[in-house]
């Protein structure tokens, strides 16, 4: 990959991507931030980009850029302007679902971080043209290997309140809920795990990526293993790696990788592992498990509703369990909702939000 243009630079997965493409020396043409201007302006004076976007005009002055562009239709018409080849969307929410149409749509291919994409218009995404960005997929990618496969697994942390007693998870706050046990996150993902709305997401991801319905997730609490395959043949292998997203980066940059990236697993220091079920008294968002990876066209009713759980959870409106509650209560609404072209998948999630608002 000679140049890439990245989306979402300032994030955890930005961070790594920059740290990836200076070491494979790949330029980088363009930088999209939201609001972590002062580490926006280190990362200008280390990489020189071309073209940066931000979030908001009021940042501008502060922005070290002779060419600063302001707001969503400026990524758009940058994506367009670009000559890269590549575009890693590490973008948080469904904000990220336009510039990955707008990249596929010009041939370009999409390094993708941003889950949303995916969960909300799988269908309508050139899947030949993505790479996700996920230890997960990346995982089921790296095993499956063109074998039979008749069972997909991808393993959940458990998020942050996956020792409290359920009781006194029904007053917890969002403060409470950032404490991820194994990962460093935003703030979405971090609650999305919690709630476990990430998992059922990645399931989703993985039926467009794979073309498979038969799969499931299990918790192992020190993400450790991030997917198994079960084979035809009987037997199952797991992915074993550390709590790190260079792997699933170097891999969606550069192709085939031969250096090592990361440290290799010390089996012995892991000590013991163990698989636990997903149990949806603790995580109610699971109870749809089923039904929606059978009626995938509904991600987008649970991706609207989850973002505006999440800001209502936030603003202490609601209780964390409140937040499956809005969620479940809009997927039983808009059980009927069925988009047939991206037009409509922007109208269904106007109408979500309005109803759940």
């Amino acid at each position: 990959m000679s140049s890439i243009v990245l989306l979402g630079s300032t994030g955890s997965i930005g961070v790594n991507t920059l740290i990836i493409a200076k070491r494979y020396n790949i330029r980088i043409e363009a930088l999209v931030a939201g609001s972590n201007i002062e580490l926006l302006n280190k990362q200008i004076a280390e990489y020189n980009p071309k073209t940066v976007v931000i979030a908001n005009s009021a940042d501008k002055h502060k922005v070290n850029h002779p060419d600063v562009r302001c707001g969503n239709e400026a990524i758009l018409t940058l994506i367009e302007e670009s000559s890269s080849p590549m575009v890693v969307n590490a973008l948080v929410g469904y904000t990220g679902l336009a510039p990955t149409l707008k990249a596929t749509s010009l041939g370009k291919r999409v390094a993708l971080a941003n889950k949303e994409s995916l969960v909300v218009a799988g269908e309508f995404i050139d899947m030949s043209l993505i790479t996700v960005i996920d230890s997960e997929h990346f995982g089921l990618w790296y095993l499956i290997n063109e074998r039979p496969v008749s069972k997909l697994y991808i393993t959940a942390s458990g998020g942050a309140f996956r020792d409290w007693d359920i009781e006194k998870m029904k007053d917890a706050k969002f403060s409470d809920a950032l404490k991820h046990p194994n990962w460093a996150m935003g703030n979405k993902i971090t609650i999305d795990s919690a709630t476990m709305t990430n998992k059922l997401f990645e399931l989703l991801e993985a039926k467009w990526l794979f073309g498979t319905s038969n799969i499931d997730a299990v918790i192992e609490k020190k993400s450790i293993i991030h997917a198994l395959c079960e084979f035809k043949d009987g037997s199952t292998t797991a992915h074993f790696a550390g709590v790190d997203m260079k792997l699933p980066i170097a891999f969606a940059l550069n192709g085939e990788i031969t250096q090592e990236v990361l440290p290799p697993t010390d089996l012995l220091a892991i000590g013991a592992l163990e698989f636990l079920p997903i149990n949806p008294e603790r995580y109610p968002i699971w109870n749809i498990k089923e039904h929606i990876l059978k009626n995938p066209h509904l991600g987008v009713v649970v991706n609207a509703a989850n973002e505006v759980a999440i800001d209502t959870f936030q603003k202490e409106q609601c209780s964390f369990f409140g937040m499956s509650d809005i969620i479940l209560d809009a997927y039983e609404k808009f059980g009927d909702a069925k988009a047939k072209n991206i037009d409509e998948i922007i109208e269904i999630d106007n109408e979500v939000r309005k109803y759940v608002g």
